[in-house]
């Protein structure tokens, strides 16, 4: 493979399992000069496992302004640089967002190397239906906690987040409150030796006894509005009655009033008892006209 100069490489990197890397991730890395590194040391631990020997940069939230300068020389120089985060795809709750933007106002081709994504992996285990909101790490202090899941409650999407296992009985109590009747999944190591998917219904979850390691991925289900149960007789009966005096509008509307019900099936109602009726009028008519 060989890669275009002046470009800036995106890639995937494994979320746990080093073999789930793919092989033009492999192939792009080997041909890199430089590799950026969220944490040189974990990133090393990967490009061992490949027999990858390239020149490492830290690249973290904390340095991201002060390395953009430099990074971009190296790419104008010719080298050709790659971005990893620690562990999945970059950018997705990682730093790099001010480097990319760089990239784009200088004319710098960013090139996306996709890979292994803990929220992808996580979803297509959920069970949970496929149009969801990524929200990422949520705050850590109760009261922005608050205000971001009251924002979130009524969205009808599938919700995904990472929490900090240390914290998971925080995260628990809020989500009982904002997201009850839902269902919820937390993915522990996801790809690793000991995965764990936990599923249950946030309102039966319990807390956890014992504190847990790592990073977690959190899936609460979309919002599922229950219905009303539909009374059909009694729906009947009012149509029955209202039509004697009024419309079909009007009986549809007042039956409307008084019931939480669902307006398509009482206006099917309705129309069917005043079809019925003018059936048995026509009938009428016609049998006193022959006899």
């Amino acid at each position: 493979m060989k890669l275009n100069l002046n470009n800036l490489y995106i890639v995937s990197t494994p979320i746990g399992n080093l073999d789930d890397i793919t092989l033009r991730a492999i192939e792009v890395l080997k041909e890199s000069d430089i590799i950026l590194c969220e944490d040189t040391r974990r990133s090393l631990k990967l490009l061992n496992h490949l027999k990858i020997k390239k020149k490492l940069i830290s690249f973290h939230l904390f340095n991201e302004k002060k390395q953009i300068s430099r990074i971009i020389k190296y790419i104008n120089d010719g080298k050709i640089l790659s971005l990893i985060s620690d562990a999945g795809t970059p950018l997705l709750s990682d730093p790099g967002r001010l480097l990319i933007n760089e990239c784009i106002k200088f004319k710098i081709k960013v090139v996306p190397v996709p890979g292994t994504s803990s929220i992808t992996s996580a979803m297509s285990v959920s069970g949970f239906r496929d149009q969801f909101l990524f929200y990422g790490f949520l705050p850590k202090k109760d009261n922005e906690l608050q205000k971001v899941l009251q924002s979130l409650k009524n969205l009808p999407y599938t919700q995904l987040f990472f929490v900090p296992a240390l914290k998971i009985n925080f995260y628990l109590k809020a989500f009982k409150n904002f997201f009850s009747g839902r269902k919820i999944m937390i993915g522990r190591e996801i790809t690793k030796m000991h995965e764990t998917f936990i599923r249950e219904d946030v309102d039966k979850i319990n807390l956890f006894n014992t504190p847990i390691k790592g990073e977690l991925t959190i899936v609460i289900s979309d919002k599922v509005h229950k219905s009303e149960k539909f009374d059909k007789l009694k729906i009947s009966k009012m149509a029955k009655m209202f039509l004697k005096k009024y419309s079909l509008r009007d009986t549809v509307n007042l039956i409307m009033e008084k019931e939480k019900a669902n307006k398509k099936k009482v206006y099917q109602i309705c129309l069917n008892i005043k079809n019925e009726k003018n059936i048995y009028f026509y009938f009428n008519f016609f049998f006193t006209l022959l006899f």
